[in-house]
């Protein structure tokens, strides 16, 4: 599926900006408050709904016989044009 990137920001930081960064992000999913993402001239903001799609993956990956480099990536998904009713598949049940 293709992609469009709206926003993209790496940099170096130590564990304990990291946290911020996360916290801030957790503040504004638990108020409802919309996330703000800004780096230079860039920036935007992104109002997920009460119950978007949390991803996560851990990865290892490198070159064939070097895959040395590691990451944990954290993903929230939700289709925008989505009117926020459930979608049908909610809670499994078996009978």
């Amino acid at each position: 599926m293709p992609e469009e990137v709206l926003f993209e920001s790496e940099s170096d930081q130590s564990r304990e900006e990291i946290a911020a960064y996360l916290r801030k992000v957790a503040d504004n999913l638990d108020s409802g408050n919309a996330i703000s993402l800004k780096a230079g001239s860039e920036s935007v903001t992104l109002t997920p709904p009460a119950r978007p799609t949390f991803e996560v993956k851990a990865e290892r990956e490198g070159p064939a016989g070097n895959m040395t480099e590691l990451s944990v990536e954290f993903e929230l998904e939700w289709d925008e044009n989505d009117d926020g009713e459930t979608s049908g598949s909610g809670q499994l049940e078996i009978e």
